[in-house]
């Protein structure tokens, strides 16, 4: 296989990025969005996690991207703004050549880089047995399901939660202090 290359996305990027997503939205059942954004939506929320200062990743094989990280606040309140929620998607073609590991564990390392102590992983489809494996192989432990939370395709759809520590996790707290 040529070299696998990961940095940080540039917004010359978006265009394949929409594009991946957007065969995600229409075709399987890890994101349960039901109409595929466009590039200006993909640019908004781009630019969203880049003003709060998440890591944002292509892979990109000989110049073309083939899949995508980015790593976002998990819930909007204060308290959590330690923790963060990733999102891994690959072109269907590149599935099952270990790009998504490399790309969750260059977004780890990018997270805790970033000071953030704990990720989650919102997995869509309980039968998402890909997900599920990477998230495993990158030390994320299971936390439960959440049964038929979502329709999509003219079913029921499960989500899986998954969390790992980042950095040094829960064991001292943040610069700062008790707030």
């Amino acid at each position: 296989m040529p070299s696998l290359e990961i940095r940080p996305t540039t917004p010359a990027d978006l265009p394949a990025i929409t594009e991946i997503y957007q065969h995600a939205v229409l075709y399987g059942t890890a994101t349960f969005e039901l109409i595929p954004p466009d590039l200006a939506e993909i640019t908004r929320r781009f630019g969203a996690l880049m003003d709060g200062g998440f890591p944002y990743l292509v892979a990109a094989l000989e110049g073309r991207v083939v899949g995508y990280a980015y790593a976002g606040p998990y819930r909007p309140r204060p308290a959590y703004r330690f923790t963060v929620e990733n999102s891994v998607y690959l072109q269907p073609s590149m599935h099952r050549r270990g790009i998504g590991l490399q790309l969750l564990q260059r977004l780890i390392a990018e997270s805790e880089t970033r000071g953030y102590r704990q990720m989650i992983a919102v997995i869509g489809d309980s039968a998402n047995a890909g997900s599920i494996g990477v998230h495993s192989k990158c030390r994320f432990q299971m936390i439960g399901t959440h049964p038929d939370v979502g329709f999509k395709f003219g079913r029921w759809l499960d989500t899986v939660m998954m969390q790992r520590a980042l950095g040094e996790g829960a064991t001292t707290l943040p610069a700062g202090g008790n707030h």
